[in-house]
């Protein structure tokens, strides 16, 4: 083994590691949400922003200088397109919490891959693969089965729930065009001020609904570790690993944080996943990790030839 390639090795698997501890991070939002007792919805949604908005801003701050940030801002209008999508993502993905079940949400969650190649398909021309055809069909019934089965058992809330988790995946593909669009115009957008605005905007958005003593003071505690530990930490963590590691190697990985966040609430958060919800689920979890594994083989194929 050549000298080069022993270095890479162990970076690599680091940068892996690196990738199930983000997930591991991300996968703790909802077993925490479910430990709050007195604030609410809008109430969790506003803190954990205004915490993660702390946060990232004082790592802006700290890593970028004045001369740094204002050099972030020239992005424009994209810039702050890409933070009022950030800005949807953070405040829809904790609301549809207060409606409904952690692995409701994640799984709700998880067509994002999916619906961005659909949009890009729509919007930008880009051509979709015949496994990712396939992967939106099986994933869809999988959805259908679980939500079929379970909302038709259940309170019109947890239908809220999903509908609002639904804005998740729409705003992280719409925030994946911007990107792209965005790089097709040679414009550089720094993705940690993207989250640190898109975590005021959320927590501007959830003010006027706040009751500010509504949280007691070990809610707030639970929501200052939410706002550094489960979004701000991974946030700066992903800026960095996924600059370094393959997209679809990364995609691939992503799916522990569904594997993660329903065991947790399984175990801590008190919430028993029905039978449908097992068979439907696990279904998405298939075609996710098959989906990205066929990807990988894809782009080793293309760079072996």
């Amino acid at each position: 083994m050549s000298t080069d390639l022993k270095h890479t090795l162990p970076f690599h698997l680091g940068l892996i590691l690196a990738m199930v501890c983000i997930t591991l991070l991300w996968s703790s939002a909802g077993v925490i949400n479910r430990q709050i007792t007195q604030a609410g919805g809008w109430d969790v949604t506003f803190w954990r922003s205004t915490f993660t908005a702390i946060f990232t801003g004082a790592y802006w701050l700290f890593t970028r200088r004045v001369r740094g940030i204002r050099e972030d801002l020239k992005a424009g209008k994209l810039l702050w397109a890409s933070s009022a999508c950030w800005a949807v993502m953070f405040t829809c993905f904790m609301l549809a919490m207060s409606y409904t079940t952690v692995g409701h949400v994640l799984l709700t969650m998880s067509v994002g891959p999916f619906l961005t190649a659909l949009l890009a398909r729509v919007i930008l021309g880009q051509r979709i693969l015949p496994h990712t055809w396939w992967a939106v069909l099986l994933a869809g019934a999988g959805l259908a089965y679980m939500f079929g089965n379970d909302l038709a058992h259940s309170e019109g809330r947890a239908l809220v729930g999903v509908l609002i988790a639904f804005c998740v995946p729409v705003a992280g593909a719409i925030n994946f065009l911007v990107l792209q669009h965005s790089a097709a115009k040679k414009i550089q957008i720094n993705l940690m001020p993207a989250v640190c605005l898109g975590a005021i905007f959320s927590a501007l958005l959830c003010f006027p609904a706040v009751k500010l003593s509504a949280a007691s003071g070990v809610d707030l505690g639970w929501l200052a570790s939410l706002g550094l530990f489960q979004l701000a930490i991974p946030c700066v963590w992903m800026v960095w690993v996924s600059a370094r590691l393959p997209a679809t190697e990364v995609s691939l990985l992503q799916v522990l944080e569904i594997i993660f966040g329903t065991t947790w609430a399984w175990l801590w958060g008190r919430e028993t996943p029905s039978m449908a919800a097992l068979i439907g689920g696990s279904l998405v979890v298939t075609v996710l990790v098959v989906h990205a594994a066929w990807g990988m083989l894809l782009v080793k194929r293309v760079a072996n030839r």
